[in-house]
């Protein structure tokens, strides 16, 4: 298919337009086999919110490691504040003025909040680090961002992870930075949190500080935004779009070549389960985290769990998987008890798991990508003592081909792919093996549109299959459209079970919300008293 040119429509008529602090144009970056920017045009000005758009693989991780000084292009010019510049490294960035905040945020647990926002530029005075200076200094941000009751001196590994952005929007700050780079910043938020983000970003624009705002959320572009760019392999196929007026519609097709936003695989009109489900949890306790949480999944069955970050859905998964220890309650696959806190049991088993921090608990970033899809079944590999990797390769590839993994080449790092295509590495593991029960944790997580809806097919292919799939997510139209029953979880404990059908996005935000809820109520898939429906 031919590629549409770069179209460009006016965003909010505006005569004295701010000046212009970035402008990229035809910049090209290629590694071994691959282009990975071809000719991108960008252009960003002062106290605006610009967002970037693009699929997994489109450029985005590049283009922002290219304007971070981690990496040098190879062609075309970058002018930043009407110069032509070209960084000798991320230090020489963020000097002049451009921070980037990463999806994984890149602070120091061990380090007090004002320690980690002067990392690399303490003040210092006759050689000594000015401890209190540097104290007051982080105040000063924290209340200029709206927060000052974070205390500087807290350390960060304490604070929980809408802080911690905060603390890393100071860091920025500390260096007087002119604009900030957010890669994907509400992924790891819950719905309020993500209110308070768009406060503190509005905030910034008012003081002239430019944002480049990196988000597979199009209804964040909507709020957030002033205009757009949109990448795909490599190239902008979209420049100047109003964030406010563009149909996601256009959004989405300039992405992806498709038009809707969530493409869901259709879901079996009706479908009889056993008796005996293949999961059966009952009484589940782990104090501070949940309580008495007790369900069940059925071979061949799609059940999804949500409710807000901290609600207890993450570690329910973690320890039906053997990497949590619960204190009370039982973990049964196929009539058989799992012992708890045993991850070797429950792999054995046949149970699997992708995990939502796929990065630090999923992959060995530095190994090829065989050898992380074939990880799960190792032994199967080898012979004598030896693996044999030509063996591995095979493997992996028919598993990958069938995700349509891009680049398909596996023997690449898997650090080189895309988050995208690093989250169908994590599932693929799980496709070579027995696997009779597929344990997934923020599946789409930093997923574009085009690989979210391969993703879905895959995991309702998985199901027709016979595979049992318990999934925990965000995103509730995602878990409505996925799943045959849905499990709603709030403060630890599970408040309603439904099938997906019976349930809609509002009614499923005001469980969530608490919003008309006694607490402590076991709710079933009936309607309880003065709570709507």
């Amino acid at each position: 298919m031919t590629e549409p040119p770069a179209e460009s429509s006016p965003a909010r008529p505006d005569v004295t337009q701010p000046d212009v602090v970035l402008r990229l144009t035809d910049v090209v970056k290629t590694f071994p086999g691959v282009r990975a920017l071809d000719g991108v045009q960008l252009e960003v000005r002062a106290g605006e919110v610009h967002c970037l758009l693009g699929q997994n693989g489109a450029g985005k991780s590049t283009l922002i490691k290219v304007l971070s000084g981690a990496h040098t292009p190879d062609s075309g010019e970058i002018r930043w504040l009407g110069e032509p510049v070209a960084f000798s490294g991320p230090q020489a960035a963020m000097k002049a003025g451009i921070a980037t905040i990463y999806q994984e945020l890149d602070l120091v647990d061990g380090l007090s909040v004002a320690e980690n926002m002067y990392l690399g530029h303490e003040p210092n005075s006759g050689g000594f680090v000015g401890r209190r200076t540097m104290r007051r200094g982080a105040e000063a941000i924290l209340k200029r961002l709206g927060h000052p009751e974070i205390p500087a001196g807290r350390e960060v590994g304490k604070l929980p992870a809408a802080a911690k952005q905060i603390v890393s929007m100071g860091r920025a700050l500390s260096r007087e930075a002119r604009l900030m780079i957010m890669d994907e910043p509400s992924a790891v938020l819950a719905h309020d949190e993500v209110e308070n983000l768009f406060r503190i970003v509005r905030g910034l624009t008012a003081q002239g500080i430019a944002v480049i705002y990196i988000s597979h959320r199009l209804d964040e572009i909507r709020e957030i935004g002033d205009r757009v760019t949109v990448l795909k392999d490599g190239r902008t196929t979209a420049a100047d779009l109003d964030a406010k007026s563009t149909p996601n519609r256009e959004l989405v097709s300039r992405m992806t070549g498709r038009t809707i936003e969530y493409v869901f695989p259709q879901r079996p009109a009706s479908r009889e389960f056993s008796d005996q489900p293949l999961l059966r949890v009952e009484g589940l306790t782990l104090p501070g985290r949940f309580s008495d949480v007790s369900l069940s999944v059925h071979g061949g069955e799609i059940v999804g769990i949500t409710g807000l970050v901290g609600s207890g859905r993450s570690e329910v998964l973690e320890s039906i998987y053997g990497a949590r220890r619960p204190v009370a309650g039982t973990v049964e696959l196929a009539g058989r008890r799992l012992r708890p806190g045993s991850v070797g049991a429950a792999v054995r088993a046949g149970i699997g798991m992708a995990p939502e921090e796929r990065k630090s608990q999923a992959l060995l970033l530095g190994e090829p990508i065989y050898r992380n899809v074939t990880l799960a079944g190792f032994a199967r590999y080898a012979r004598a003592g030896f693996t044999d990797s030509g063996r591995e390769r095979q493997a992996a590839e028919e598993i990958t081909r069938g995700l349509d993994l891009r680049p398909a080449d596996v023997r690449r790092p898997v650090r080189t792919l895309s988050g995208g295509n690093q989250q169908k590495v994590v599932v693929g593991r799980w496709l070579l093996g027995d696997t009779r029960l597929l344990l997934l944790d923020e599946p789409t997580r930093g997923v574009d549109v085009g690989a979210r809806a391969e993703l879905y097919q895959v995991i309702r292919r998985l199901a027709d299959d016979g595979v049992g799939v318990l999934l925990v997510s965000s995103e509730v139209p995602e878990v409505l459209g996925l799943s045959d029953r849905v499990l709603v979880m709030r403060e630890g404990r599970i408040v309603r079970e439904a099938p997906a059908g019976e349930l809609d996005e509002d009614t499923v935000l005001d469980l969530v919300m608490a919003g008309s809820l006694l607490d402590g109520a076991s709710l079933t898939s009936t309607t309880p008293e003065g709570t709507a429906a």
